[in-house]
């Protein structure tokens, strides 16, 4: 089930967005809770941010849908997708993404976008399972401040 963010869901987002495990495949370097609670309270209070529950109503994921805008209001970008590790391998990703995959439907979008590491291949391989193709490779596109080193990233979508 997934359910749009709260700002009671703070110290979930923020435990997954800084998660060891996590953190080097989403936007945001490691900051403090101070730093990214503006990032959060933004993201929430647009909508952007939703919370994957299992059946007995347990948070196991996260990820945010940022609609385009203009000549590109039918495209929705997808990230800051995670799975808390607790509860990875069990097959969340897949049922999350078939669930965004009907809510972008709902919302009028035809088109979801996202960009992953390449050196990410378990997501690509997620994705791809989920119906998303690859489209390119934006080189050195993402800084990692942490490692002081650039990244490539593939560019995926799913026509919906």
């Amino acid at each position: 089930m997934t359910r749009t963010a709260v700002k009671t869901d703070f110290d979930y987002f923020y435990g997954l967005y800084m998660h060891p495990v996590i953190n080097p495949f989403l936007l945001y370097e490691q900051m403090s809770s101070e730093e990214f609670r503006p990032v959060f309270s933004e993201l929430q209070e647009k909508g952007y941010l939703y919370v994957y529950q299992d059946q007995e109503g347990v948070s196991v994921g996260m990820f945010k849908l940022v609609p385009r805008q203009y000549r590109n209001s039918h495209v929705v970008y997808l990230g800051g997708l995670a799975i808390d590790p607790l509860f990875a391998g069990k097959g969340y990703a897949r049922k999350m993404l078939q669930e965004i995959k009907v809510m972008a439907i709902q919302k009028g979008f035809t088109r979801i976008e996202l960009t992953v590491a390449v050196l990410n291949e378990k997501a690509i391989r997620v994705y791809e399972r989920a119906g998303f193709q690859q489209e390119g490779r934006l080189r050195n596109y993402t800084f990692l401040a942490s490692e002081n080193r650039f990244i490539d990233e593939v560019v995926m979508s799913c026509l919906v």
